[in-house]
């Protein structure tokens, strides 16, 4: 912040957590279907539940690998009262790609983004496009900083979820957006200034925070 800026006001921060790893070994896109998730790094969830703050509402999406990386956090030590489960939260549904390996959507459906599954704008038949995606969290976003002014909120989400939230705090075009790199359980803090120009109210702290010795010890990979 510029020295002499004076910002007034609420400021109500998002601890956003993306799910703990799906385990998914033949490589498919998952998407909206409801699967289960690894929770068995505990040291990793108890060094990011301490980082959280007491007294946060806990909103979650509505997939189960959301919710079940919530109630670890809790679990390992972060403060949690009620869970609000969130539909709009949950991540990109991406139709009839659904269950196809990401080859197959590579090879049979000419996909070859280097970032995300297809061009932001793109829409798979029976799903929804990144741009879709990013409407719905900035609808909910918005919402639940006017229902929590001035509070810590946790989300637990989605890659897609968080990089949406975050090409909303840039104002940065969707293509932009996915590029950013969003791991498992990691947390990004993104704030909102209640009285500031609209056009600059949020301010993105951190982004992908993840201590990767935990991760690598327990067997995963910088990727």
């Amino acid at each position: 912040m510029a020295t002499g800026a004076k910002v007034t006001g609420a400021i109500t921060r998002w601890w956003w957590v993306r799910h703990a790893p799906v385990p998914n070994p033949e490589a498919r896109c998952y998407g909206q279907s409801d699967k289960d998730c690894d929770v068995s790094n505990e040291a990793l969830f108890r060094h990011q539940a301490a980082l959280l703050p007491k007294g946060a509402v806990w909103y979650s999406s509505n997939l189960l690998r959301a919710r079940k990386t919530a109630e670890h956090l809790a679990k390992a030590g972060a403060e949690m009262g009620k869970l609000l489960i969130d539909p709009a939260l949950a991540e990109q549904h991406f139709g009839s790609w659904q269950g196809l390996t990401y080859t197959e959507i590579a090879e049979d459906h000419g996909s070859n983004h280097l970032f995300w599954l297809g061009p932001p704008e793109f829409r798979p038949p029976g799903g929804e496009s990144f741009i879709d995606l990013r409407e719905r969290t900035v609808s909910s976003i918005e919402k639940i900083t006017a229902e929590h002014r001035g509070r810590d909120i946790v989300a637990t989400a989605h890659g897609g979820t968080i990089r949406a939230a975050l090409s909303h705090a840039f104002n940065m075009h969707p293509e932009a957006a996915v590029r950013f790199e969003i791991d498992n359980v990691s947390i990004t803090l993104i704030e909102h200034f209640e009285q500031a120009d609209p056009a600059h109210a949020w301010r993105v702290a951190f982004t992908n925070y993840m201590p990767r010795e935990l991760v690598l010890a327990h067997g995963g990979s910088k990727a």
